[in-house]
């Protein structure tokens, strides 16, 4: 690995030309602002369609569909989550087809509680739905973490753009049946889901008809797997020996564990005929402990040549955890890998636990949290759709706490030797931001690097539920030069501030919540991003005080938690995502 130092291309530092902002949308169209936990969205992904790039799928963790905020759940339990809302899914989908300029949410049928009152009883039931079609139908339920691509489509054996793009949307997914161990429709606590969907138009997105059934990509699963943060990628260069092969990686929790002293290899599975079906592949070693650390929160990537990349961060124990980047590659579709190469030096920011969450959190106690700020994301320019022009520059890019804590900064690196050699992390993030999470895009052919990434603007404020936490998203770009690095890089969205404590994740009212990634994507002639916004959310009075009150107790104080719906301003909660594009 090679030393670390930093290169000095932090905003703030050079005076960067001016350059026109990108245009800004909402994509989450068809959710209320005004009622929750129904105008929660969070942690959303964005996909181009090489094929056709006037075309953006988005996919969000949507609680659209739930029940308004019951009563008795949020003042007994703090949360508002219902019992009606356990077997409907929260997986939203939404399309652009002008490049990301405005969005549309189809409405389907599904299981929902959306209109259920917030009073009497409630069951979920077929009804209208924002989230994907036919879970319900399979006995499954979309249970969020999206992923989306776009590849060619499959017609009497072969992938050729000429026979239109199919849009792959991966998400956890769990099992309407009750009990444990589960067996039907899979063993586990959760798998992954894959949706699938052909030459979307305005027109055709509206056909329920037109999606297919969900297929399980994690085939084999012990009765205590628990599948989180997948990604999908499909290798979309017609160069490529494998094009068509569709990639999805995943974190695989074993033994029922949720932390680093037990199992959690990556493990990917890799489908050759269009998602019908799915092989799957443990990559990398399952241990994991105090010495070791734990690999977690992968992306994954093709050049134009077929070789796919495997990123993920190599946490390690401790606060904050001083980690790496690591790497594998596969030079045959996915049947073999290389061995774990750590490529990198990461800070994964976790300065603060919170005692009551137990999980770390960046802006203050009942705050929002980072477990997953440093995950790595990662583009490169393989020369989508046919491969011509492709550099196969790799960027990655991740939030990094190297600089300590009220300094976390967006670390961007790249590589022209396949990842043999890395260039010095280098600032990308704006002064004055603390980085929580960040994504790049390259452009096809290498040209321009893209970068979004959210950031508080206040400083960790410890217990201190009164002062504001303000918050936004950042949207920035730069040339790039014959060897690889940007040029002088430009704000192309600076979003307005929100602040963090009008936030919260529908299940719990205690913790902020604004998801755990971002991500970004090019074409040759635009770059388009996603980021969870809180520009409309209003902090709740009641709210702050039962959270500095349960601070202080050291647990949640139950019974006695505010009511949303009755104690608050409307849009408390009202997480939106937006796009910027410069399409």
């Amino acid at each position: 690995m090679k030393r670390f130092l930093l290169c000095s291309v932090a905003a703030g530092v050079l005076a960067l030309p001016a350059v026109a902002a990108a245009s800004t949308s909402l994509v989450t169209v068809g959710s209320p602002a005004d009622t929750t936990p129904q105008n929660h969205q969070n942690e959303p992904a964005v996909a181009i369609d090489a094929g056709h790039p006037d075309v953006l799928a988005a996919g969000v963790n949507d609680f659209i569909d739930w029940r308004p905020c019951p009563q008795t759940d949020a003042t007994n339990k703090g949360t508002c989550e219902d019992p009606a809302d356990s077997p409907v899914g929260v997986s939203g989908v939404y399309f652009s087809f002008d490049r990301g300029h405005s969005w549309v949410q189809p409405t389907y049928t599904g299981l929902t509680a959306r209109d259920c009152t917030a009073a009497g009883a409630c069951s979920a039931h077929m009804g209208p739905i924002g989230t994907l079609p036919w879970y319900a139908e399979n006995g499954l339920i979309s249970s969020g973490d999206p992923g989306v691509a776009f590849g060619p489509r499959r017609v009497n054996g072969t992938f050729s753009w000429a026979n239109g793009s199919r849009l792959y949307y991966s998400n956890l997914t769990g099992s309407v049946t009750d009990g444990f161990p589960q067996q039907e429709p899979f063993r586990g606590f959760l798998a992954v889901g894959v949706s699938r969907f052909d030459n979307p138009t305005a027109a055709r997105i509206q056909d329920k008809a037109n999606w297919m059934p969900p297929v399980l990509a994690t085939p084999r699963l012990s009765a205590t797997t628990f599948e989180d943060k997948e990604q999908i990628w499909a290798d979309n260069a017609s160069s490529s020996p494998f094009f068509g092969n569709v990639y999805m990686c995943v974190d695989e929790f074993r033994s029922n564990s949720r932390g680093a002293a037990l199992p959690l290899p990556q493990v990917v599975s890799v489908s050759t005929d269009g998602g019908d079906t799915w092989s799957q592949k443990q990559v990398n070693d399952a241990a994991t402990n105090n010495a070791l650390g734990f690999h977690e929160a992968c992306t994954i990537r093709t050049d134009s040549h077929g070789v796919v990349y495997l990123f993920y961060a190599h946490f390690q124990v401790g606060s904050p955890g001083i980690g790496t980047q690591a790497m594998q590659k596969s030079y045959d579709g996915g049947k073999h890998w290389t061995k774990p190469q750590d490529i990198l030096p990461m800070n994964d920011a976790c300065y603060n636990v919170d005692p009551v969450e137990g999980r770390c959190v960046a802006d203050g106690e009942a705050g929002a949290r980072i477990d997953l700020s440093a995950m790595p994301s990662v583009d490169i320019a393989n020369g989508a759709p046919t491969g011509a022009g492709a550099t196969n520059e790799i960027v990655i890019g991740w939030s990094d706490g190297h600089f300590g804590l009220n300094s976390e900064v967006t670390f961007l690196s790249w590589s022209k030797s396949s990842g043999s050699t890395w260039s010095d992390p280098a600032v990308v993030s704006l002064e004055g931001d603390r980085s929580l999470y960040s994504a790049p895009a390259i452009s096809p052919t290498g040209d321009r690097v893209y970068v979004v990434y959210e950031g508080p603007q206040t400083p960790w404020q410890g217990a201190d539920m009164t002062t504001p936490r303000l918050y936004h998203g950042v949207f920035r770009t730069a040339p790039i030069g014959a060897d690889g690095s940007p040029g002088a890089w430009s704000t192309l969205e600076n979003g307005p501030l929100g602040d963090l404590r009008a936030s919260y994740p529908g299940h719990d009212i205690y913790q902020e919540r604004i998801g755990d990634y971002v991500y970004a994507a090019a074409t040759s002639v635009y770059g388009a991003s996603v980021w969870t916004d809180l520009r409309n959310a209003a902090v709740c009075d009641p709210v702050q005080s039962w959270r500095s009150a349960s601070f202080t107790a050291g647990h949640r104080v139950l019974p006695g938690a505010p009511w949303p719906l009755a104690d608050c301003p409307g849009t408390f909660g009202n997480t939106d995502i937006f796009a910027a594009t410069t399409g």
